[in-house]
């Protein structure tokens, strides 16, 4: 299992835009990924939008993604350079 912790810069936090962007990238990989709240272990999975949106993550919020699979790394870096790119 791969983890990172990023924390939350964009001012409107995780907004459906960039989350459904998010959302199609992380589909494309085989291993299993989840969004965790760092302030309250809440968590979905990473694949699914309405899930990612219930989290509610706002500015500056810290967020731990978790990969597990076949693809891990690819995976943890592909939701890396996306979040540092969009939120």
């Amino acid at each position: 299992m791969k983890e990172f912790t990023y924390t939350i810069t964009d001012p409107v936090g995780i907004h459906a835009r960039p989350a459904g962007l998010l959302v199609k990238k992380l589909a494309g990989f085989k291993s299993a990924v989840t969004i965790e709240r760092a302030d309250n272990g809440a968590s979905c999975d990473g694949k699914k939008l309405l899930a990612l949106m219930k989290l509610k993550v706002t500015q500056n919020d810290a967020i731990i993604l978790k990969a597990e699979g076949e693809d891990e790394d690819a995976a943890i870096e592909a939701a890396r350079t996306f979040l540092s790119t969009n939120l």
